[in-house]
C-alpha cells in the first residue's frame, strides 16, 4: 500500500485505517467550478487488471463537501471516487467520474447512517460501484468507464475541500486481484 498525497495525521491499527483529511484537499477537474484540485488523500495498491475492492467507511463529516470512500485512479485526468459526501447539511452517496472533466452524481442515504459499505469491481473497461447503508444489502450505485488494462491506484480516499479537516476510519479493507465470487 502506498500514499498519494499522504495526510499529516493517519494511523493503522490492525484492520482499521484512521485518517484525518487535511483542510483544502480535494479531487476535482474543471466542471462547474473552473478549478483543478488533485491533492486529496488515497492509500492504495497499484493494479493493472480486474479486481474487487471492498471497505467500510465511518467519518465525522461536518463541513460542506467533506468526503471519504474509494478511489480508482489511472492518472490525474482519469479516475473515479465514490463514497459519502457531506452536502447541504447531510451525508449523501456520491460518485465522481473524471475523464478529463469531472462529472458528479449524488444520491440519498438514510438519516442516522453510521457507516457505508462499498464494493468496487473492475471488469475490463467497466468499474461497478456497489454500496450498502450500515449493514443493508449492496445496491448498484454506478457503472463507469476506465481504460481496460491501464494500471490504477485503488484504495481508500478522503478529502476536506472547504472545512478544517475531519477524521474518517476505514475498516474491513480487502483488495482482491481478479474477480470476486458473489
Amino acid at each position: 500500500m502506498l500514499w498519494l498525497n499522504e495526510p499529516a495525521r493517519w494511523s493503522q491499527d490492525g484492520t482499521a485505517l484512521t485518517v484525518t483529511a487535511d483542510p483544502k484537499t480535494d479531487f476535482w477537474r474543471t466542471t462547474g467550478y473552473g478549478y483543478v484540485h488533485d491533492n486529496g488523500h488515497v492509500y492504495g495498491e497499484r493494479l493493472a487488471n480486474d479486481f474487487t475492492l471492498s471497505v467500510r467507511v465511518r467519518g465525522a463529516y461536518a463541513a460542506q463537501y467533506d468526503h471519504a470512500g474509494v478511489m480508482v485512479r489511472v492518472d490525474e485526468q482519469r479516475w473515479l471516487k465514490t463514497g459519502i459526501e457531506f452536502f447541504n447539511g447531510r451525508m449523501r452517496f456520491s460518485t465522481v467520474h473524471t475523464a478529463e472533466f469531472s462529472s458528479w452524481a449524488v444520491g440519498e442515504l438514510p438519516d442516522g447512517l453510521a457507516e457505508l459499505g462499498l464494493r468496487v469491481t473492475r471488469r475490463g473497461d467497466a468499474v461497478e460501484v456497489h454500496y450498502a447503508a450500515d449493514q443493508g444489502e449492496l445496491e448498484l450505485g454506478a457503472l463507469v468507464y476506465l481504460p481496460p488494462g491501464a494500471e490504477v491506484l485503488a484504495g481508500p480516499m478522503c478529502a476536506a475541500p472547504e472545512g478544517p479537516g475531519f477524521e474518517v476510519t476505514f475498516t474491513d479493507l480487502v483488495i482482491q486481484p481478479g474477480l470476486a465470487t458473489e
